[in-house]
């Protein structure tokens, strides 16, 4: 299938309206032109399935309706809405966006896809998805359905990883935008719905598909082998050791990560990471000595009292938590220390209102059910 092929372009879009007039979803980011809340959408859905999007994606507009609000929200605030919905670099970029458009006068939100491209965290496929959403300007989209639709329109053997698949694939999605005469919104969204509904990884639905008699891969028998297999990630197995500190008062000390960690900007338990040593005693000897290093207080670890199991993008980690306890003050308290990390003392009802990291969310659930 070729650029210079217009009229079969065309011919591909207008069947795939025609079947998304009839068997579209209804979703809440569909019933609205707002540039700001698709773009909310939008952030939401990367990586994230769209049943579990639509209770954030409501409760987080009724608190933020509008890129003010957002903008004048402390982060840690919008991570309690974002909590459950992972890799939370999003949100902070979600954030850091929202005021860089409010500063710079462009609100209520930037009118074209490049100024869209230059806020923080959007690459090409959510300014493209927002500008055609909201605006309908020609723009081709690419993502995690769209690129198996395309693939096996074009018969694209190679990997979608590939640059030179990557390529091919936008190239068709701007061309296909630019032969369709009417609005390229509803266009991408009938793609989109089309790939996720019909033309899935395993099994496509060849036989209820409205673009069967376009598709190479079709011709060819090889829905099924395109696209190209992803190579397997490879799993690295990590063992932390949390430390559950306590004081008299009843109160869980807890940290917030640090930029350069996992899950930054969220609070968390103490926890170290023991991986290579195998002796339970010799891990807790570590973890020890690295809270003591920071804080300048040893802490008595007592039992073990919940682990969980958790992954994040290629490692799967076993944190196992013990209760511990240090003598005196622990004086760096809510404020910047010597250790360059924020400390808070907390309840455990008040860990609930608390952006938590995904396992310490876990761990203090346990908690609050069996306060030790």
């Amino acid at each position: 299938m070729r650029k210079s092929q217009p009229t079969q372009l065309q011919a591909i879009a207008k069947d795939a309206v025609a079947w998304f007039a009839k068997y579209r979803r209804d979703l809440p980011w569909r019933n609205t032109r707002d540039p700001y809340r698709i773009w909310i959408s939008e952030c939401m859905l990367q990586q994230t399935q769209v049943a579990t999007v639509i209770p954030y994606y409501e409760r987080f507009l009724i608190r933020f309706p509008d890129i003010q609000s957002l903008a004048a929200a402390n982060l840690d605030e919008v991570y309690q809405l974002w909590a459950g919905l992972g890799y939370y670099r999003r949100a902070r970029q979600l954030h850091a966006a929202a005021r860089s458009v409010v500063e710079s006068g462009q609100s209520p939100f930037p009118l074209d896809r490049d100024a869209i491209a230059q806020l923080p965290g959007i690459g090409r496929y959510t300014a493209n998805a927002v500008a055609s959403f909201a605006y309908d300007q020609r723009c081709g989209i690419v993502e995690a359905n769209t690129q198996r639709l395309y693939a096996r329109l074009l018969r694209c053997k190679t990997p979608l990883s590939a640059s030179s698949s990557q390529k091919q694939l936008w190239d068709f999605a701007e061309a296909i935008a630019i032969a369709w005469p009417l609005a390229t919104g509803q266009l991408n969204q009938a793609l989109m719905e089309i790939g996720s509904q019909v033309c899935k990884p395993k099994s496509p639905s060849c036989d209820q598909c409205p673009l069967q008699k376009h598709c190479l891969a079709y011709q060819h028998s090889e829905t099924e082998t395109i696209p190209a297999p992803k190579l397997k990630k490879q799993i690295t197995e990590l063992q932390e050791v949390g430390l559950l500190v306590h004081d008299s008062k009843g109160r869980w000390l807890l940290r917030r990560r640090l930029n350069s960690e996992r899950w930054a900007g969220l609070w968390d338990f103490p926890r170290y990471d023991c991986t290579d040593i195998q002796n339970e005693g010799l891990a807790l000897d570590r973890a020890a000595d690295a809270f003591l290093k920071l804080y300048s207080k040893r802490p008595a670890i007592a039992q073990e009292c919940v682990s969980v199991k958790h992954s994040v993008t290629r490692y799967r980690i076993l944190l196992r938590c013990y209760l511990a306890q240090i003598d005196g003050k622990l004086t760096i308290g809510n404020t910047q220390g010597p250790s360059q990390e924020q400390l808070g003392w907390y309840t455990s009802e008040e860990l609930d209102q608390l952006a938590l990291s995904s396992s310490a969310r876990k761990v203090a659930d346990w908690l609050k059910k069996h306060q030790p």
